[in-house]
């Protein structure tokens, strides 16, 4: 469970972020179901345009319980959101739950990611938990599929999986 500045990092890359956007929000049905809130109940949501070495990879938009990290939008927010929200508000993510699914990019994804529109991506949504239990953080994330991949191990013991991003490779 990493975030994408370690993964970066652990890359030899420059992660950087531009933020697109910075609001709060009604989390409504499909994210208070992710997030464990009522529908009534404010997230604060945040988008950026996540790069590595300067080239736009991922669109990420990540939704914090406003009551978790009151205070949040008023951060600087191209920094790693994991290390802020452990440095400011002593939120760690313990595990998560993650889907990653194939998709393309729409023509508006397409310009903010800089590839042509309906190129194949990869759409990852991941949901965040403290070591109490609790639902800290609902990502949605489209990385561009000609820049990144997933390589998963799979052990037979207990249902334990264990997916890893495979090496970043900028010459693909």
């Amino acid at each position: 469970l990493t975030s994408f500045t370690e993964d970066m990092h652990s890359r030899g890359m420059a992660p950087g972020s531009r933020l697109l956007a910075a609001e709060e929000t009604a989390a409504g049905a499909r994210l208070g179901q992710a997030l464990s809130l009522s529908p009534a109940d404010k997230v604060l949501h945040i988008a950026r345009v996540r790069t590595a070495d300067g080239e736009p990879i991922c669109l990420e938009h990540s939704y914090i319980p406003s009551r978790l990290a009151p205070g949040l939008l008023d951060q600087d927010l191209e920094r790693s959101l994991y290390e802020l929200l452990g440095e400011t508000f002593r939120l760690r993510l313990e595990h998560a739950d993650q889907t990653i699914t194939s998709t393309v990019v729409d023509p508006e994804q397409a310009e903010l990611l800089d590839v042509p529109p309906f190129s194949p991506a990869f759409n990852v949504e991941r949901t965040g938990y403290d070591a109490r239990g609790r639902a800290i953080e609902r990502a949605e994330s489209l990385y561009r599929a000609d820049r990144y991949s997933y390589r998963v191990t799979l052990y037979r013991r207990q249902g334990h999986i264990r997916a890893a991003p495979e090496r970043f490779d900028p010459t693909r």
